[in-house]
């Protein structure tokens, strides 16, 4: 008798299951859910900080670089006033871009290389 019992509660379980299963109300709830959560990622605010951080390194490098150059070009043309002074500290500028360009690249390839050794 006691088995009869225990299968007639399994198959009620099984059957509010089902029923529950097919309540139009539940999938819509969790379809709100779901929905809500997508667009809170799709719509998530754009900020400085991931703008910047989308940069590759080698630009921020070349960036910083380029501003480097610019002050040390015033600098030194404000210091010492001649044509081959202006000229060498355009030379100057250039090379401090490519220092920070390269100093860039060797940050990228070092994320390169985190990324690929996971």
């Amino acid at each position: 008798m006691s088995n009869y019992n225990a299968e007639q509660e399994r198959l009620k379980r099984l059957r509010d299951r089902q029923i529950a299963d097919r309540d139009p109300s539940v999938k819509q709830q969790k379809f709100n859910r779901e929905s809500a959560a997508r667009e809170r990622r799709a719509y998530k605010p754009l900020t400085a900080r991931d703008t910047w951080s989308d940069i590759p390194h080698i630009w921020k490098g070349a960036f910083f670089g380029l501003v480097i150059g610019l002050v040390l070009m015033f600098v030194i043309t404000y210091l010492w006033s001649s044509t081959l002074v202006f000229i060498g500290s355009l030379v100057l500028v250039v090379v401090c871009i490519f220092m920070g360009a390269m100093i860039g690249r060797a940050a990228d390839s070092r994320e390169d290389m985190k990324y690929n050794l996971r």
